[in-house]
């Protein structure tokens, strides 16, 4: 599996737009084949901060889930109501794992 974290600063204006465009792209992604687990967290700190927590279960899912309408539709609603472009760190899955460490 590959896991993604995708961290989005969003403008205080756009917070409540953001929510519902990512919503409907979270709601549809979990439906993909590739897709193991689809997260959206909003920091309780600052919430114009969000990452989305993506569970991917091959290495080519990722490139799928770019290719889907509702992904697209996602990326260009929201595109201006960045503070900054949002950044993805990709993580190895080690628990649970099917190598007999957990």
């Amino acid at each position: 599996m590959i896991i993604s974290h995708v961290n989005v600063h969003v403008k205080p204006e756009c917070v409540e737009d953001f929510i519902r465009a990512s919503l409907e792209n979270a709601r549809n992604s979990v439906r993909e084949p590739g897709i193991a687990r689809f997260d959206l967290v909003q920091r309780q700190d600052d919430p114009t901060r969000f990452v989305f927590v993506e569970v991917f279960r091959n290495a080519d899912a990722p490139a799928r889930h770019k290719e889907t309408a509702h992904y697209q539709a996602w990326r260009d609603a929201v595109a201006d109501m960045m503070v900054e472009t949002r950044t993805s760190v990709k993580f190895t899955n080690l628990f649970p794992d099917d190598k007999g460490w957990g």
